[in-house]
């Protein structure tokens, strides 16, 4: 293989590697979104609970209720702009990707040329000292 196919096959290499831990950090940061969703509903409900038994903590659920709207709809814009990004490093995992390929098959179909034209000049040599042979 050339040198350039390496360097080319190896640059994208690194760039699919690259995007591979990209989206595996993303990945990672919306399951943590997705747990404190389940942790902010969890809180929720034990307050709802606590409310229920407590007359005095019931007066102050409305007030709880109303700052857990707010964290839970952040949270909530937080999973959809990790979905967004996700989906964006993944277009970007699958585009790389291609183009690693494509380097890939035409390093080794420069490959394939350069044998077949090897051969072609070694089939040439030894038709011309058959002739001579002949001759």
């Amino acid at each position: 293989m050339t040198t350039w196919a390496n360097s080319l096959i190896r640059i994208s290499t690194y760039e699919v590697e690259t995007l591979q831990k990209r989206l595996a950090e993303i990945a990672d940061r919306r399951a943590a979104a997705h747990i404190r969703l389940g942790v902010l509903d969890a809180e929720a409900e034990i307050e709802r609970d606590r409310a229920r038994a407590d007359p005095s903590a019931q007066m102050m659920l409305n007030a709880y209720l109303n700052g857990w709207k707010a964290r839970k709809g952040a949270a909530e814009a937080d999973v959809v702009v990790l979905e967004a990004e996700e989906a964006g490093a993944r277009d970007a995992l699958s585009g790389a990707f291609e183009e690693l390929k494509k380097f890939e098959h035409v390093a080794e179909t420069t490959r394939l040329n350069a044998l077949v034209a090897a051969n072609k000049r070694e089939n040439a040599a030894f038709d011309e000292i058959a002739l001579r042979r002949r001759a």
